[in-house]
């Protein structure tokens, strides 16, 4: 079964860390794309960060350069957000999602695979 599964979220305080873990089952990272989304309450999707198949090259929407890094572990199929210099305005449901092609795609338009989600707050 093809399956992403998020985890890492939780309540943390403004300026503070996260870190964000999608594991997938079922296909390889060699052939599929990671994005990670994220979607705050009354507020649409919006893609966060990438990391292509082939070269492992990183995307970052404006908002979350700087603070946000996207990385990958082959050996264990999983990839990581790590959240740093959380303000309010990051609090969402984070997804992890996978598609193919030839480039990571943060509109999110041709997602074959999306992961359950995970819950970052972060207070003020």
């Amino acid at each position: 079964e093809v399956q992403l599964q998020a985890s890492g979220g939780g309540l943390v305080q403004a300026g503070g860390s996260l870190r964000l873990s999608c594991a997938a089952s079922g296909f390889s990272f060699d052939d599929h794309h990671i994005g990670w989304f994220r979607q705050a309450p009354g507020k649409e999707r919006e893609g966060v960060s990438c990391i292509s198949s082939d070269d492992g090259t990183t995307y970052y929407v404006d908002s979350v350069k700087g603070r946000f890094t996207i990385s990958r572990d082959k050996a264990k199929n999983t990839v990581y957000l790590q959240l740093n210099s959380l303000n309010a305005e990051d609090t969402a449901v984070y997804y992890c999602a996978a598609h193919s092609g030839s480039y990571c795609d943060l509109r999110g338009r041709n997602i074959e695979v999306w992961g359950q989600g995970t819950l970052v707050t972060v207070s003020s």
